[in-house]
């Protein structure tokens, strides 16, 4: 079986100041989604994995490389999620996202060792869906810490389902909390 795909999308934020305050650096963050048909059958099946693991690579191929290229810089966070539309079921986008056939590809790509955090839900066109990012080797730093919004007006349609990579070059701008383990107990 091969993916149906409707739409690719691609899309590139900078920000260059936060609170009033310049960023260290250029702040970059891709995103890049795959809009394809739900493969799974809209009745309940048991078994999401199998075709999970058909499809994982090439679904990976279309979003995680070209997420990295986009980012035009080296990747230093990343995540992914599936957006799921109606007469679809979240554990179908679990499936797909879930999948170290997918995963590996947009890891191999960002040159990262990390699990890729994820966010997964059924949505009506138009929804956001919040996707959590980690660092690439050391999901402890917690400057890399953030959450990124995509959203599409006319996706996800009922039956579809949109497959998202994000990558960002840096933590979040102007990042300053303390390292991980360093807080104070108090008695």
């Amino acid at each position: 079986m091969s993916i149906q795909v409707r739409k690719i999308i691609k899309h590139l934020e900078e920000t260059m100041l936060e609170n009033g305050h310049p960023v260290e650096r250029l702040h970059r963050v891709a995103f890049v989604g795959a809009v394809i048909a739900n493969p799974y059958p809209s009745e309940y099946v048991e078994d999401l994995v199998t075709l999970a693991d058909e499809l994982g690579e090439e679904i990976g191929q279309l979003v995680g490389p070209a997420c990295v290229d986009l980012l035009g810089d080296e990747v230093e966070a990343f995540g992914k999620a599936a957006l799921v539309g109606i007469d679809g079921e979240v554990e179908h986008g679990s499936a797909l996202i879930h999948n170290l056939r997918f995963g590996n590809v947009f890891r191999k790509a960002a040159g990262g060792t990390e699990l890729l955090p994820a966010a997964e839900k059924v949505g009506l066109p138009g929804s956001p869906i919040d996707i959590p990012l980690k660092h690439k080797l050391d999901s402890k730093t917690r400057s890399h810490h953030q959450t990124v919004t995509f959203q599409v007006s006319d996706v996800p349609r009922p039956r579809e389902i949109l497959v998202i990579c994000a990558a960002a070059n840096a933590g979040r701008p102007l990042a300053r909390l303390a390292v991980f383990g360093a807080e104070t107990k108090t008695q």
